[in-house]
């Protein structure tokens, strides 16, 4: 099993190019797995089935997790199996016919306007590493960039004369970003300050950077966050300014496919769920404001 999960990961970063968040996540849940399967007494893949995998879900469940979780366990054994196939390992998936737990319908978080704009500013930008969070923070909410383009960006992809950035999404697919003129200023401050001094005379083509010249990381990115959602009194993590971008494009009228482009998504209904929160923010200003919605008794004149 560890001489063909080690293959494994090896296709997805090479060939399938995941981000390297995915293929964490896809080394514990199979490790996890894998762990369940040898416990139940099976040594060789081919054995593992239907009931097996039946039998593993159900532990999860009676462990408490969250159906999202199984969903995501389910997904990586899938794509696991599917690359058993290929390579001709087995001849049949245990996942193929395994229906996901049906998920909760949740609506993205957002910030309003106003936190947004408190966020962004948050940063100290007479310090080097402000000006880079402040850069950062405005870049994120500029664009809708999903924070592993953000960290894996280079110098060369910025062209600032025409405020716009170049990046490859999911699947190695190129798309160009837009950005205003706050996120370009911010920018050009830090490029032509913070981030000289934060690499201290090193060679490094990485746009963002931490306090040692290297090429900042997901996780720090996410600490960054944390540190001033303080400032306006809710949990923020990058994904939320992905969501706050979209959703505001809608709010001010932009038309649903260009989201969809600036946003990288393969699929239009990814994009539709942003029109369901400003359907959903619209109900409740309108419950909130309207005094017949609010069935307030009494009379007309």
């Amino acid at each position: 099993m560890q001489e063909v999960f080690s293959r494994y990961i090896d296709y997805l970063e090479a060939e399938k190019n995941v981000s390297a968040y995915t293929v964490r996540n896809y080394t514990g849940d199979l490790l996890e797995f894998f762990t369940f399967v040898s416990k139940s007494g099976i040594d060789t893949l081919k054995k593992v089935d239907k009931q097996t995998l039946r039998a593993y879900l159900a532990e999860l469940m009676r462990k408490g997790f969250a159906k999202s979780s199984i969903a995501r366990k389910l997904s990586a054994i899938r794509s696991f199996y599917r690359y058993l196939m290929r390579e001709e390992l087995v001849s049949a998936s245990p996942a193929a016919t395994t229906v996901s737990p049906r998920l909760d319908k949740r609506l993205p978080e957002f910030l309003t306007q106003d936190e947004a704009k408190r966020l962004v500013e948050s940063p100290d930008v007479s310090q080097p590493q402000g000006q880079r969070d402040r850069a950062l923070l405005e870049l994120l909410y500029a664009s809708g960039l999903r924070v592993s383009e953000l960290v894996n960006m280079n110098v060369d992809q910025l062209n600032l004369a025409t405020n716009e950035i170049r990046v490859w999404g999911k699947g190695s697919k190129e798309r160009v970003v837009l950005i205003g003129e706050p996120a370009a200023a911010a920018l050009n401050t830090y490029i032509n300050s913070g981030r000289k001094e934060l690499l201290g005379g090193k060679r490094n083509n990485a746009i963002f950077v931490n306090r040692y010249g290297e090429r900042i990381l997901a996780r720090r990115v996410q600490k960054i966050l944390l540190k001033y959602s303080k400032n306006i009194n809710k949990r923020v993590h990058p994904h939320i300014l992905r969501h706050t971008f979209a959703t505001h494009l809608l709010d001010g009228g932009a038309d649903l496919k260009v989201v969809q482009e600036l946003l990288g998504h393969a699929d239009l209904a990814s994009t539709q769920i942003y029109t369901h929160v400003t359907q959903s923010r619209a109900r409740k200003i309108y419950l909130a404001a309207h005094p017949m919605a609010r069935g307030e008794s009494g009379e007309r004149e």
